[in-house]
């Protein structure tokens, strides 16, 4: 064997190899058209399924946070005077009742006052014990924020 004949041989297979790309087998081509056709029409419908989920998620609407509760003016009695409810923080000077954890007054800067509910008697906001009957008295806000459920810590052993 000489050296053209070894040379065309290696030519021949490297046409051969190419020929398996140039030269396709269509009858193969048209057995892949179900998998082109699933890739080239399903596949974006899905892909515009999967962004459309995403653009409402980012973008959905969601529910207002609550603002703080702002103090509302108290009940004038028959003597002209503002009723205040037990328990409740007030401002006696400007006759307004405020959310069970502010301490001081927003309009004048006063500090709070308080009426035991089990007494009556006055004392300042920001002190938990009446000073009379020893009830104490640990107001907390009634607005309580909500959050997702979440395992207990520790994992599953722990429940």
């Amino acid at each position: 064997m000489n050296i053209p004949d070894a040379i065309h041989g290696i030519w021949q297979s490297f046409l051969d190899f190419l020929e398996m790309f140039v030269i396709p087998d269509w009858g193969a081509l048209i057995g892949l058209l179900p998998i082109l056709l699933l890739l080239g029409v399903i596949g974006p419908l899905l892909t515009l399924v999967a962004l459309a989920w995403f653009v409402y998620f980012v973008r959905k609407p969601r529910a207002p946070l609550a603002d703080a509760p702002e103090p509302v003016a108290a009940a004038i009695g028959a003597d002209g005077k503002p009723l205040f409810p037990s328990g409740e923080p007030f401002c006696y000077r400007d006759g307004l009742v405020y959310p069970p954890d502010a301490r001081r007054c927003e309009v004048c800067g006063d500090e709070l006052a308080v009426r035991c509910p089990k007494c009556g008697v006055g004392r300042s906001a920001a002190i938990s014990t009446c000073g009379n009957c020893g009830l104490v008295l640990k107001v907390r806000p009634q607005v309580r924020v909500v959050r997702a459920a979440q395992p207990p810590p520790g994992g599953a052993a722990a429940a």
